[in-house]
């Protein structure tokens, strides 16, 4: 009998964790992106949407920058997930790649600027603590991390822009360039 009142407690104790899971983004991350949301959207009322737009267009012109720089900005200013709202100022065939690109770097940066994804901070921290262990510094590791972050979003872009093209050729969403 008390093995099935442990199944029984067990069995509801996993809907109540998942409640306790969706208050927790109820009452932190969904506030916190309304006021983000809100933020940028004030932000590029303000400045105007079309100078935004056309500082995008030049920033992102070049494939190198496009999947460099511009994931960047977006990761470190509006951190994980907000960041890929930017990809609202490329063009359709471009916005696939800017996400990869965008959600392949926020777990890298986080080394060096940790606001921009605490949540995956606890993966460097793992790790981080072996080196600590030994002791070892963590800024190479960090700046490794980093920069190998910049090469794998820039050849992820790259493909997924390629990918992205050629489906879109194929179901003649675009035309031969």
């Amino acid at each position: 009998m008390d093995f099935v009142v442990r199944i029984a407690e067990g069995f509801i104790g996993m809907f109540q964790e998942g409640g306790d899971t969706f208050m927790g983004m109820v009452t932190d991350i969904i506030p916190l992106l309304i006021v983000l949301i809100t933020a940028v959207n004030a932000v590029v009322r303000f400045v105007g949407e079309e100078r935004v737009t056309r500082f995008a267009q030049k920033l992102t012109k070049y494939f190198i920058l496009r999947y460099t720089l511009f994931p960047i900005l977006a990761v470190f200013f509006l951190t994980n997930p907000m960041a890929y709202t930017f990809g609202k100022f490329l063009p359709e065939k471009q916005k696939p790649a800017f996400y990869d690109s965008a959600v392949s770097f926020v777990h890298p940066i986080t080394g060096l600027f940790p606001h921009a994804n605490p949540a995956e901070l606890f993966v460097y921290l793992g790790v981080s603590a072996g080196l600590t262990t030994l002791g070892m510094p963590l800024g190479p590791l960090a700046l490794m991390y980093f920069v190998t972050g910049v090469v794998v979003i820039l050849i992820r872009g790259i493909l997924t822009e390629i990918i992205t093209v050629r489906m879109m050729k194929k179901q003649g969403l675009l035309e031969d360039e």
